[in-house]
């Protein structure tokens, strides 16, 4: 699904694998200038990056960091690489049937987890429960993944054989500082851990597949599956990355919230042929987190239209990540 970011992502929809791992070696080495630094605009996130990776002719650029590499939970920005995994697969079928096991109403419901209220019994195509996992960021969906493609004889050897798999990906993309014991990002040991500048690393890998960029880019989704009594049930998601529809440009691509991991997000946005992205691990809140994330973008773009942004709202009642 990969595709060629030989001219550095002129076009969203251009990437190959060789450019994603330039892009990955200049997120690690390529320091950001003092004087860019110096004039980004302040922001609450413990952690940040900002990455051009439409720079220095398709290899990219880091443009600016705080605290870049000091490891922190990143709470569900951790279903980025679940969807990068899952869409690794060799002779992946998007339209596979995956049946909704009551297990995994269980697990969201003792974790006070966000959701995509899948219905036990249902059966739902694969690149459904991609949308369910990122737009909604459904930990029953992402549950339901990590047991389809890991491997065991329960659920959950499959899901923990589903984690090795994300830490080998990690190790694939060289993000040198970052584990996983978690395929949502509640963390099982404290152990689920990354840094701004790897998660870089893994969006520019995750926006390489087309299936991704479509999923995250849509503010929200209507699906269609087959219930448990056969017949149709329609499950209608919302994206909770409120700067879609809101900030020109917007095109994906994840949130996060935890307790220990605060307000975390990856965000891309892409203007006039650059492709920007944004890092912010724990925010001082889940609004701040929007707004620092188009100051930072803006900033890279050298514009200013986050100062009269308006956020997308979001449906009454609806978890927010």
């Amino acid at each position: 699904m990969e595709h060629s970011l030989r001219h550095g992502l002129t076009r969203i929809h251009r990437f190959s694998a060789a450019a994603v791992a330039s892009s990955a070696v200049l997120i690690a080495t390529a320091a950001a200038a003092p004087a860019q630094a110096a004039s980004a605009p302040a922001v609450t996130a413990k952690g940040a990056i900002v990455f051009d990776s439409t720079a220095l002719s398709g290899k990219g650029k880091t443009l600016y960091g705080k605290t870049a590499d000091t490891k922190r939970q990143m709470a569900s920005t951790t279903k980025l690489m679940t969807a990068v995994v899952v869409l690794g697969e060799k002779n992946l079928s998007l339209t596979k049937k995956v049946t909704v096991k009551q297990a995994y109403r269980d697990y969201v419901a003792k974790n006070g987890a966000s959701n995509a209220d899948l219905k036990t019994g249902d059966k739902l195509t694969v690149g459904q429960l991609l949308y369910a996992m990122l737009l909604p960021s459904g930990c029953d969906a992402a549950m339901a993944l990590a047991d389809t493609y890991g491997t065991g004889t329960t659920i959950a050897a499959r899901t923990k054989s589903f984690i090795k798999q994300m830490n080998a990906k990690a190790v694939s993309l060289k993000m040198t500082n970052t584990t996983y014991d978690s395929f949502d990002g509640i963390s099982t040991s404290s152990k689920n851990l990354s840094t701004p500048r790897d998660m870089a690393k893994l969006a520019v890998k995750g926006m390489s597949y087309t299936t991704l960029r479509t999923v995250v880019k849509a503010k929200s989704s209507v699906q269609k599956a087959t219930a448990s009594n056969g017949h149709t049930r329609t499950y209608t998601w919302t994206n909770t990355n409120t700067l879609l529809g809101s900030y020109s440009g917007a095109v994906g691509i994840k949130t996060g919230t935890g307790s220990v991991a605060g307000p975390c997000m990856i965000f891309a946005a892409t203007r006039s042929g650059r492709t920007i992205i944004v890092v912010l691990l724990h925010s001082s809140s889940v609004s701040t987190r929007f707004k620092e994330a188009a100051k930072l973008a803006d900033w890279a773009f050298g514009t200013s239209t986050s100062s009269s942004l308006k956020l997308r709202t979001l449906p009454s009642g609806m978890q927010q990540d």
